[in-house]
């Protein structure tokens, strides 16, 4: 199942960035669609008045994944570690997590839904990992603790 194919035409209304200034940081994220029809995640986090992430997320209708059992991104990266990020409905509060790092080079990230575990804000819940039954919102986060400047190329999102 295909969640997102990029392409010069791709309608990103969906897409929006979340940056930290939602807590009074002053990070800085933008996504578009680049000259290449990928879509760009990039900007700049900052650790200014306690930030330091930035976060592009994709809202979209119900989608039953339980015939899945991984999802595959071919994206490009700039070396830096970001994480992938799911939730199963579109109120919950906490999100499935796992850390990915970037090479820097196109390649295929591949993320097990069992390695999905739940967090809020940055704290892991003791609740079970992803069930991988249903999903409402996917996203990408950059939060390494330092002020950098991201970049993140993304192709395809695929489920396996």
């Amino acid at each position: 199942m295909t969640l997102f194919n990029f392409n010069s035409k791709s309608d990103i209304s969906n897409w929006r960035t979340i940056d930290d200034v939602v807590m009074g940081g002053r990070s800085n994220g933008s996504f578009k669609i680049n000259d290449a029809g990928n879509g760009l995640f990039y900007g700049e986090v900052s650790l200014e008045n306690n930030g330091g992430f930035s976060m592009v997320e994709y809202r979209f209708e119900t989608k039953e994944v339980n015939k899945f059992s991984k999802v595959c991104i071919r994206l490009k990266g700039d070396g830096k570690p970001y994480q992938f990020r799911v939730k199963t409905n579109t109120s919950d509060r906490h999100s499935y997590v796992a850390s990915f790092n970037t090479s820097g080079d196109w390649e295929i990230i591949e993320i097990s839904f069992k390695t999905l575990s739940p967090a809020f804000r940055g704290r892991k819940l003791d609740i079970p990992n992803y069930d991988g039954s249903h999903m409402e919102v996917l996203a990408f986060l950059i939060g390494n603790k330092k002020a950098e400047s991201f970049s993140l190329e993304i192709d395809t999102i695929v489920l396996k």
